[in-house]
């Protein structure tokens, strides 16, 4: 048995989730056809999922192909939740890429192609959609070629295209794949330089070579709705993507968690692609998060898939019970590959219950969704108020709908805000002293230095007393005091990239107690931190952008309107590119204007890249009293 992971990619309303469970259906896993429209499709089980009629979740279900098994991850298509997609690619072997032959190849289609190309994943383009009125076939595939990739071969055509009777049909000879295929094959462009005719078979094999290494990039049309086309593609799943054989288990296992779920109960089920050994229930495993490892016994295992089956091996996607403590991004065994960089949230809202008194309870939900996706932020601002940091409104409002129905609290955002960040201007010292006679609010003695840190250090805490020189716990107290005070500094945005070193202490025992401490270091620190100097950051994106050529006046005034510098403008045939640099909390803002700046034309991506001090006057973030 051979096992495929395949992932599932598109525009939003492109067809993709219509497109699985029409994949479903043709390989006999369910004997009835869902609709995304009626909210009973088998991947969108959220009921908020359904009711817009989008994918936030990455979902997985399995068919067969003869001794192939394919697990079909259907992944998000709205911007909002990129990060469920760079996710759900690193577990991936290919793509299927869906377009509409209708509305074409559209921006984020091409940010989705960009993402495949960059990592060399398989990937077969299904242009969805046929049947309906506006499909095009020649003139489409021209735009594919041209936005997507010059390597891009048509495997099938249609006749009656953009009817209901649109009907397609597997191309024998292949077209003219042979002369693109001929630029990375050798043996093919001898044939084609000498007038010869190549073999089909051998256009085949060079196709699924191409395709294996990223390079080429079959098409196919077809309908998800009609089943048109549908064969073809899945004789492409299994004929030019690459499957992983299934070897005998080796003596460590390893894998990847890509996603969480939750049972209505609570109870906890990470996803994971197994990447060596075998995983078996019962077992005691180490999982690494960064240079941290913690162990943990796994209770259940689901193999996707196969059912039947209680253990794992390479290349299987699996469900697995028991381990509270497992994350997204977390490694089982070794840590494999570098994972990849997610852009950070760069909105942050304040939360707060619509009835007063559930404010404990809206906390422990925002806590239970982070943990699902670890890249929604949430902290406690001074004051005690929860805030959620984000990277869309739409995401906001599928938050609020989530609390609403799954943990029956009803929550009031207020408007988003950009995310910032302080970083220490100076050195700075502050001490208070307890008074062991008279009026004394904490009878404690601290004194703390704060100084700059190297960048991408985070918090660094050091000692410049004797260890010996308090109880232990007053230690720690004195310490997550400190990492929690950081969470606003002077300007009240989160301080990173800082050293803080104890300098002094003292207490008076009996009287003295850990509060003591937790009362008093806040107060010096935030002394410390004054007499120093932040500095406001704002974080960055490098971003790339193409635009037509009668557009680019505008489009640079609006980017340099938001703080974005272009560092590189070049002519790419009849559009211009740019590259630069940009505020991360103004990505969003530029790009719900980019498509009336570009009359739709426009294709964008950005990474995160560093970051850069704030405009003045510098903002203000939720200051301490």
């Amino acid at each position: 048995m051979h096992i495929l992971n395949i992932g599932i990619l598109a525009h939003v309303d492109a067809g993709k989730t219509s497109l699985t469970e029409r994949l479903l259906f043709e390989t006999g896993v369910i004997d009835r056809l869902g609709s995304v429209d009626e909210g009973s499709t088998q991947t969108d089980t959220n009921a908020i999922e359904r009711r817009r009629g989008i994918t936030i979740r990455t979902a997985v279900a399995s068919f067969t192909l003869g001794d192939l098994r394919v697990n079909l991850v259907d992944t998000p298509g709205h911007a909002d939740f990129a990060a469920e997609v760079d996710r759900a690619l690193g577990v991936l072997d290919g793509a299927v890429l869906v377009v509409s032959a209708v509305e074409g190849v559209q921006p984020h289609t091409r940010v989705l192609m960009r993402a495949l190309s960059r990592l060399r994943l398989p990937t077969l383009v299904f242009v969805n959609k046929i049947d309906r009125a506006g499909a095009r076939e020649g003139g489409l595939l021209d735009d594919i070629r041209r936005r997507l990739s010059p390597s891009c071969v048509p495997v099938n055509t249609v006749s009656g295209i953009g009817t209901p009777q649109a009907k397609t049909r597997p191309l024998g000879h292949l077209g003219d794949a042979a002369e693109v295929l001929a630029e990375r094959d050798d043996g093919l462009l001898e044939v084609l330089v000498d007038g010869g005719t190549p073999d089909p078979g051998r256009i085949r094999a060079a196709l699924a070579r191409q395709c294996a290494a990223g390079v080429a990039h079959p098409v196919l049309f077809g309908s998800a709705i009609t089943g048109q086309g549908v064969p073809e593609l899945l004789d492409a799943v299994a004929g030019l993507l690459p499957s992983v054989p299934q070897p005998g288990p080796a003596r460590a296992v390893r894998g990847t968690v890509f996603a969480i779920e939750r049972a209505p109960s609570g109870e906890k089920a990470a996803l994971l692609r197994i990447r060596g050994g075998e995983l078996r229930a019962r077992e005691r495993l180490t999982f690494h998060r960064g240079p941290r490892a913690y162990e943990g016994r796994v209770s259940a295992v689901e193999v996707a898939g196969a059912p039947d089956r209680h253990s794992a091996v390479t290349g299987d996607i699996v469900r697995v019970w028991g381990v509270p403590e497992i994350r997204v991004g977390d490694h089982l065994g070794e840590p494999g590959p570098a994972a990849a960089h997610f852009p950070p949230p760069a909105l942050e809202t304040v939360v707060r219950p619509r009835v007063p008194g559930q404010e404990p309870r809206l906390h422990a939900a925002l806590l239970t969704l982070a943990e699902q996706d670890p890249l929604i932020g949430t902290r406690t601002l001074p004051g005690g108020e929860t805030s959620v940091l984000l990277y869309g409104e739409v995401q906001k409002e599928v938050i609020a709908e989530t609390l609403a129905a799954d943990f029956g609290v009803e929550a009031r955002f207020e408007p988003s805000r950009p995310v910032y960040f302080e970083r220490p201007a100076g050195v700075g010292e502050a001490v208070e002293e307890m008074v062991r006679h008279g009026r004394n609010d904490f009878m404690a003695t601290v004194g703390l230095r704060v100084e700059p840190g190297p960048r991408g250090s985070g918090v660094d805490y050091r000692l410049e007393v004797d260890l010996g020189s308090l109880p232990a716990a007053y230690h720690r107290a004195i310490e997550e005091s400190v990492r929690l005070a950081l969470g606003a500094g002077p300007h009240g945005w989160p301080v990173t990239d800082v050293v803080v070193t104890l300098t002094r202490t003292g207490y008076a025992a009996p009287v003295t107690v850990a509060a003591d401490f937790r009362g008093r270091t806040p107060i010096v620190l935030m002394a410390a931190l004054r007499r120093a100097g932040t500095t406001v950051y704002a974080p960055c994106h490098r971003f790339e952008l193409e635009v037509p050529e009668e557009t680019l006046g505008p489009v640079t005034s609006a980017l340099a309107a938001l703080g974005g510098v272009p560092h590189d403008t070049r002519r790419a045939g009849e559009a211009w590119m740019l590259a630069g640099e940009i505020p991360a909390a103004a990505v969003h803002v530029f790009e719900r204007r980019l498509p009336g700046l570009t009359h739709g034309e426009g294709v964008w991506s950005s990474r995160p890249s560093g970051d850069r001090p704030a405009r003045f006057p510098a903002p203000a973030g939720h200051t301490t009293t």
